[in-house]
């Protein structure tokens, strides 16, 4: 680059036509510096104009869309729940919902049925307390500026909140491989899409963005 620097400096002394060959090699090493950075820019999204958080300034709470509250009053999974899903331990919703096809008997299908109706009352409370805590860290910075400890308290609670929530959910799946047989999970497997490729089959009951987002799709 110096080298470069001083060739055109050189160049600028020898008359007009040598001029404008040295504004040339300097607009080549502008290009040079600054086309890696434009291209890395549009690879990481920013590039192009896009503003992927336009408009969520609207939302109540800030961190959770209309869709997470729905979900997290509904007591539904919301994601939390595909390390266990995903590693065998299917989730007493979705057993239910295939409860025919994978040939549940009645006794699995009442014990699965227990099971969920506590889950989901479990979840429910704590979904509340999660979007409580979630609003009180979105309204923390809609006046002034919190203070340092009274971030890192409200932060801990929406933290707790969130890892009770998703230790309802986890620690349910514990229980389902305890009433059904190996091969009517290996079945829920192939069922819920789990033996292929997860971006290219969204299971039955998923939401297809939800789905994507958490499996890493593009």
């Amino acid at each position: 680059m110096r080298n470069l620097a001083a060739a055109t400096g050189d160049i600028h002394g020898c008359g007009k036509e040598r001029g404008m060959l040295a504004r040339l090699i300097r607009t080549a090493i502008s290009a040079a510096v600054f086309l890696p950075l434009a291209a890395w820019g549009q690879e990481d999204g920013h590039g192009k104009g896009a503003a992927p958080y336009a408009g969520l300034q609207e939302r109540q709470i800030k961190s959770l869309s209309e869709r997470d509250i729905e979900e997290l009053r509904q007591g539904r999974g919301w994601g939390l729940a595909l390390p266990a899903e995903l590693n065998g331990h299917p989730g007493p919703v979705h057993l239910l919902e295939l409860k025919d096809e994978l040939e549940l008997t009645k006794g699995q299908v009442d014990a699965i049925r227990r099971i969920f109706e506590e889950m989901k009352s479990d979840a429910i409370a704590a979904g509340e307390r999660l979007i409580s805590a979630e609003a009180a860290l979105s309204n923390a910075f809609a006046g002034k500026s919190p203070e340092a400890t009274v971030l890192r308290e409200l932060i801990a609670e929406a933290a707790q909140a969130r890892a009770e929530l998703r230790y309802i959910h986890l620690s349910t799946h514990l229980l389902t491989p305890e009433i059904i047989r190996r091969g009517q999970v290996e079945k829920y497997n192939t069922l819920r899409g789990y033996a292929s490729d997860p971006c290219l089959q969204v299971p039955r009951g998923h939401d297809p963005d939800m789905w994507r987002r958490h499996n890493g799709c593009n």
